[in-house]
């Protein structure tokens, strides 16, 4: 008699297979093509990122990391590429050799990197998971799935690495309720009445995670600053480093009320390079998408803390990152660097101009 395993296996195979093949004619839809285009500019930013670090990486731990990453986002390249051309649509522009300077001093130290792979994992889940719930068609929905599978082993990895040289903190421990209790005092949420509740395990969590967004923000700013072509651009990116470096400091004098210590400081980690390994181009848009997952991390961490007036600092910067993210993009369409993402049919352009 057959195993039932093996008789289940087989039946999604064969669904699968059958769900491939009703599937070839049906196009993109617009999460699915919005999000693939995304992840094709991300991915060739990071490989030229990577392609940067792996020239200068000295440890062997962490360079057989970035060559795995570099492996990976090569591959997506090739596999959305592909996608694209079967599909009739074109392959964005994005970023390739003459965004990376060979022959150029390092930037970053090894322990930068290693971080910067950790957090650039982090941000991809996000990214990743929503796209995944957002598909329709059986190959996108592969794509995704193994691109999880993938974000868990580099994350998994690059943590490890982290804590066995000593560069990671753990987030802090709290004590073990000792009881089921309910709330019975408004002043619960309301900083205005009172003294301040210790704050709540999620509270921390949210704020240690948008203090650990802006420690990489401030150290990549500080890089890019010292290294970019023009004093419009050093300015730029120096106002973005002073943005970071306020919510860093604001959010740990919240934890530090309640004697929880905040995630280190990356600063050290920036050489003293005014060589830039980076062209221009793919610094602002790196920045843009820093902008991004800050904000979305703000958006998160706002639907998570009941107290007011962690909302209140959260309501402060959102709006600070998004004049700051205005004025990248604005930067950037100066500059001819901005790539048309897929858009909407223009009705009304569409009337205007006939056949």
């Amino acid at each position: 008699m057959d195993d039932p395993k093996n008789q289940r296996s087989e039946k999604d195979k064969q669904l699968e297979s059958q769900v491939s093949e009703h599937q070839q004619h049906i196009k993109l839809n617009s999460a699915e093509l919005s999000d693939l285009w995304s992840n094709y500019m991300g991915d060739s930013m990071f490989s030229c990122v990577f392609e940067h670090f792996l020239e200068v990486v000295e440890d062997d731990e962490i360079k057989d990391l970035l060559l795995f990453n570099q492996g990976i986002s090569k591959r997506h390249l090739n596999t959305i590429a592909e996608l694209f051309v079967r599909e009739g649509t074109p392959v964005p522009a994005a970023f390739g050799s003459s965004d990376v300077y060979k022959g150029t001093p390092r930037l970053f130290d090894d322990t930068f990197m290693l971080f910067y792979v950790q957090q650039m994992a982090i941000g991809a889940f996000g990214q990743y998971t929503r796209a995944y719930a957002s598909t329709m068609r059986q190959d996108v929905m592969d794509y995704y799935r193994q691109g999880i599978q993938e974000l868990n082993e580099i994350y998994e990895r690059a943590t490890h690495l982290l804590q066995e040289k000593g560069a990671i903190m753990k987030p802090p421990n709290i004590p073990y309720p000792k009881s089921v209790a309910f709330i019975d005092k408004k002043s619960f949420n309301n900083f205005f009445r009172g003294k301040m509740r210790p704050i709540a395990g999620l509270e921390m969590k949210y704020l240690t995670l948008n203090i650990t967004t802006n420690v990489l923000g401030k150290s990549l700013m500080m890089g890019f600053a010292q290294t970019a072509s023009s004093q419009n651009l050093r300015n730029y990116f120096k106002n973005g480093w002073q943005l970071a470096d306020r919510q860093i400091k604001q959010f740990s004098d919240i934890l530090a009320n309640d004697n929880i210590s905040s995630p280190m400081l990356m600063d050290p980690r920036v050489t003293d390079s005014k060589i830039p390994a980076f062209s221009d181009k793919l610094m602002a848009y790196h920045v843009l998408l820093a902008n991004q997952l800050g904000m979305e991390n703000i958006g998160v961490s706002m639907s998570r803390s009941l107290r007011h007036d962690i909302h209140a600092k959260y309501a402060k910067f959102i709006g600070e990152i998004g004049l700051y993210a205005n004025k990248g993009q604005d930067l950037m369409i100066e500059k001819g660097w901005f790539e048309e993402p897929p858009l909407a049919t223009d009705r009304e352009k569409a009337v205007r101009n006939p056949i």
